[in-house]
């Protein structure tokens, strides 16, 4: 048996942090398109790592479940790595919260139930959390504690206060900084850690479709114009996973990493500012 990584979401930034974190491991790829998984795989295969790709939808609390139970057939889960979700451009509102908002808070709660002593999980989130105004106290509490069950039920999550896609986006990534916090407490009773990663502009697949979607210009305003002058790359988030992940980051749990050159800065106090 070996220790186990249980990977959501067969993109660049996860496996960038699998490739990091995972070598000596058992790495369980999940993905909602099975040939994305086993692409990934097959890459990583390629270059020494052991992994398995099993086909996941993250907003099926029974699908999660699937994948836990087939990661510990391998051994004990000690590591989460969830770059699972849609984007703005990809799906409907509906959509975005089913997988990014709820999907994420199910992944968090069903892992934390199974996690290893000193093992450790880094979610995904993105700086589109840190976009939008504040949230009241009661509201972000809402979003840190509902039951998940009930997290879609919530007032602020109702249709007709959800202006677009790009505005469910921005909530599920606040709901999703809010959860990690939450459940980090949980994590912590069994000697486990969670935090989030924020990441601004990063370029993978899925931001070459944004790129060139409805907000391509807003995206390339938003990188110019940013204190890096550029995107970043899936490595330089995997540089922030890597000190969340190891002893380095010991005394970091259920907290937020924003690596996104700076855009935040400017939207609030520089020349992004709307």
């Amino acid at each position: 048996m070996k220790k186990v990584m249980l990977l959501t979401g067969a993109g660049q930034i996860g496996m960038a942090i699998a490739r990091r974190m995972g070598y000596g491991m058992k790495i369980v790829i999940g993905d909602k398109k099975p040939e994305n998984a086993r692409a990934m795989a097959k890459t990583m295969n390629d270059a020494g790592f052991d992994t398995v790709p099993v086909e996941m939808d993250l907003s099926h609390r029974a699908s999660i479940r699937n994948i836990i139970a087939q990661a510990q057939r391998h051994g004990d889960i000690t590591m989460l790595v969830n770059a699972a979700g849609v984007s703005p451009s990809q799906a409907p509102v509906q959509a975005i919260l089913k997988v990014d908002l709820y999907g994420t808070a199910v992944l968090l709660e069903e892992v934390g139930k199974v996690i290893a002593p000193g093992g450790v999980g880094v979610t995904v989130s993105s700086q589109s959390g840190h976009r939008m105004k504040q949230l009241s106290p009661e509201e972000d509490e809402q979003l840190a504690c509902t039951p998940t069950e009930e997290l879609l039920k919530l007032p602020l999550l109702q249709p007709e206060k959800i202006r677009d896609t790009l505005h469910a986006y921005q909530l599920a990534k606040r709901c999703n900084e809010k959860r990690v916090m939450a459940e980090s407490v949980k994590w912590g009773s069994k000697g486990a850690r969670l935090n989030s990663i924020s990441p601004g502009i990063i370029v993978t697949p899925l931001a070459i479709d944004e790129f060139n979607g409805p907000r391509g210009d807003f995206y390339k305003n938003m990188f110019a114009k940013c204190p890096a002058g550029r995107p970043g790359t899936a490595d330089e988030v995997a540089n922030v996973a890597e000190l969340l992940m190891s002893e380095k980051g010991a005394f970091i749990t259920g907290a937020d990493f924003l690596i996104d050159g700076g855009a935040t800065a400017s939207y609030f106090y520089g020349p992004l500012k709307p």
